[in-house]
């Protein structure tokens, strides 16, 4: 019954059924299984082959999009549970995440927020048009060790090295990651500002952050 249940679970996110996904969710917890044992053996596997297909060609965007949206409903029902029971999620790492300063573009930049707290990351997302300043105090007030920046407009990724220098004159640059990504944003780019990675697509953020953190 407990495998199944899980599989249901693991199912509804592949099949991209978020209304499916919660519901197995909530009969999961109805039969007893423990909210961290639902999340690992029921929502991770299923966020994972979502990645894989689309890393594959498989799956395009959409799909990644419903599957992130089905776990984020299904993490929502669970959090509560797992407050009471006062256990808490095991974290690779902490992320501080947004779009810069006059860029207002959120949906790439909330796929890979979605998919970092899936795959175990603790993130904060700042949301958009973020100033250097927010970012640099968010790193601060969290002690993130990585921090993500969106950039979807030629004009505003510039903001991006604006952070990398306003973290250096705050004096911690050395102790944060900074990984970019965005329409425009390339290797060359990456490499010219001094940040520490990038990736074209949110599941390759997701495969960034954690090669950041090993």
């Amino acid at each position: 019954m407990t495998l199944e249940l899980l599989k249901r679970i693991t199912d509804s996110l592949v099949d991209g059924d978020p209304d499916a996904t919660v519901e197995g969710t909530r009969l999961a917890l109805d039969a007893g299984l423990a909210p961290l044992t639902i999340i690992s053996d029921g929502l991770v596997p299923g966020m994972e082959v979502v990645g894989d297909r689309f890393q594959t060609g498989e799956y395009f965007l959409p799909h990644l999009i419903i599957a992130a949206s089905g776990m984020q409903q299904a993490m929502e029902l669970l959090e509560p549970e797992l407050k009471q029971r006062h256990e808490v999620v095991q974290r690779l790492g902490t992320v501080v995440i947004g779009t810069v300063q006059g860029d207002i573009h959120e949906i790439g930049k909330t796929l890979v927020a979605t998919l970092l707290s899936a795959a175990g990351f603790q993130v904060y997302d700042l949301g958009v048009n973020v100033s250097a300043a927010e970012f640099v105090s968010k790193v601060r007030e969290t002690n993130a060790g990585l921090l993500g920046l969106s950039a979807l407009l030629t004009t505003t990724m510039t903001a991006q090295r604006q952070v990398i220098d306003a973290l250096r004159e705050a004096g911690i640059r050395d102790r944060v990651k900074v990984m970019v990504g965005g329409a425009p944003v390339s290797q060359e780019w990456t490499e010219t500002i001094g940040a520490d990675g990038y990736a074209e697509d949110a599941v390759g953020a997701v495969a960034l952050a954690k090669n950041l953190v090993s």
